[in-house]
């Protein structure tokens, strides 16, 4: 059967991807020899991860985007066809929160923002669809492809003050779900469509929340800690070998599942 887990040559396009997360998954599938196309708001950050890439042997491009704008979307997608000719994986990593949207302990259900509420909605929950409605065209017509979509910890059990990224979330696992069986009855069974649901890692959107400026944890990152089997944070490269095995053959027959890299922290009890 050869080598399982071979994706040299795979075109796989990540949203998202300037972001500490997506850097590091970048910079990893690019070393297993997938051309990647690293998609982001940020040029400078994204021409750098490039370079860097290009730098170590491997092949990447960048190119702007915008996950709620289909024009640029589909530009996007002109550019990757044009320069690779397909997409074979896409990794729907962009997303984020807005303090609106958050209930902090000094506020109540009834302070949350409607409009914050909406905005963080879109953009983890649209901002996937959209992008997958684009990026998908490709692999429908080849009837091969595979794309992985990033769930959270609050999509399975509602965490305290994240209220909006929570209900958000939990619709990116349904989507998940959904499409699982969308693309597989309609196109090809060998579409297949999962997510990914890392559990706590630093990034600059939860710095701020879970560390102090020294580095030590607040209040809440003790609790996070205490509640993780495994006793620390998410290291970014502890997410690349899950996604590997989505994207690659050896998740052949997987589909519809939401794999969780979270340390231990949504089975924890006591």
């Amino acid at each position: 059967m050869g080598n399982l887990f071979d994706i040299t040559g795979k075109v796989v396009v990540m949203t998202g991807a300037t972001g500490v997360l997506g850097t590091a998954i970048s910079k990893y599938l690019a070393r297993q020899g997938a051309r990647m196309v690293v998609l982001g708001r940020n040029s400078d950050k994204g021409n750098a991860i490039v370079a860097e890439i290009k730098v170590a042997g491997g092949e990447a491009m960048f190119l702007t985007t915008d996950v709620l704008c289909r024009d640029v979307l589909e530009q996007n997608l002109k550019d990757i066809l044009s320069t690779y000719g397909t997409v074979d994986v896409l990794l729907n990593a962009a997303g984020g929160n807005m303090p609106g949207a958050t209930i902090p302990p000094d506020k109540s259900f009834f302070d949350l923002s409607t409009e914050a509420i909406e905005l963080v909605m879109e953009l983890n929950l649209v901002g996937t669809i959209l992008p997958t409605q684009v990026f998908l065209r490709p692999m429908a017509e080849k009837k091969s492809g595979v794309v992985v979509n990033f769930s959270s910890m609050s999509a399975f059990r509602p965490l305290t003050r994240v209220a909006g990224y929570g209900v958000a979330k939990a619709g990116v696992s349904n989507f998940t779900a959904y499409m699982a069986t969308e693309v597989a009855k309609k196109f090809s069974p060998d579409i297949r469509v999962n997510a990914i649901a890392p559990g706590f890692f630093l990034t600059e959107q939860n710095r701020t929340l879970l560390t102090h400026p020294d580095g030590t944890f607040t209040e809440r990152g003790r609790d996070i800690i205490r509640q993780t089997p495994m006793g620390r944070m998410g290291d970014p490269e502890d997410l690349c070998g899950t996604i590997h095995y989505l994207i690659s053959p050896a998740s052949r027959f997987v589909t519809g599942t939401v794999a969780v890299v979270d340390g231990g922290f949504n089975v924890f009890s006591i």
